[in-house]
């Protein structure tokens, strides 16, 4: 059985010319934009504090932060999982990871691990982590599957994603629409690489949504083969 096909298509300003489920692949934002991820007022503009709070961490918890960037929710996640809890930041960008690094010594965190990422695997070993987090990066993932297939085998059994992105076609999101998504997009997605929605919610989230996708215990390890930008649609 194959896997969803990657579709070479012409790239517009915002993508990579490659297409997902229909879905053109937008370009990631560089290392040089990690200062927007930190600004002052994101917490009043997105309300990152309900956003953490939506996540129901717990004492313990193996969580994994999926495209990191300067860790913005790493540290914000620390706390809640405690000094028994472990928190996996992963990035593709060596630089990111250092930003984070540094931002993890200032304010002296020690229950975080940094782990340099490639873009089709996430570097987390099998069934090592109860949730993970992706805040509106799932959409730049230059090979979704891929990554998908990572992030499920890294969870454990009832393990879940928690899937953060812009809400596409809402007026009041100030954001490039590549970089937005809507549910039923991300629930085709992630269906295909062996997850099930559970929960969907904004809950006083000024742009974004909140997705959660549980692993399904039926779904097979390698449920197909990955996909190939040379197979015909």
């Amino acid at each position: 059985t194959r896997g969803p096909v990657y579709r070479p298509m012409k790239a517009t300003r915002d993508g990579i010319g490659v297409a997902y489920f229909d879905r053109e692949i937008a370009q990631v934002m560089g290392h040089f934009a990690a200062g927007w991820l930190e600004r002052p007022e994101r917490e009043r503009e997105e309300r990152t504090d309900l956003l953490v709070d939506m996540l129901g961490l717990r004492p313990g918890m193996a969580v994994a932060d999926i495209g990191a960037g300067s860790g913005y929710f790493t540290r914000r996640m620390s706390p809640r999982v405690g000094p028994t809890g472990t928190i996996y930041a992963t990035d593709i960008q060596p630089e990111m990871l250092q930003i984070l690094g540094d931002g993890l010594r200032r304010e002296g965190i020690d229950n975080v691990e940094p782990v340099l990422g490639r873009i089709d695997d996430a570097g987390l070993a099998p069934e090592s982590v109860d949730l993970i987090l992706l805040v509106d990066v799932y959409h730049e993932f230059d090979h979704p599957w891929e990554m998908s297939r990572s992030m499920h085998r890294a969870l454990r059994p009832g393990g879940r994603v928690a899937l953060v992105e812009y809400r596409a076609g809402d007026p009041v999101v100030p954001i490039k629409p590549l970089h937005t998504m809507t549910e039923d997009q991300a629930r085709l997605e992630y269906e295909a690489a062996g997850f099930r929605l559970v929960e969907s919610k904004v809950d006083g989230l000024p742009w974004q949504r909140l997705m959660l996708f549980e692993k399904r215990p039926d779904a097979p390890a390698e449920a197909t083969k990955s996909p190939d930008a040379s197979d015909t649609p």
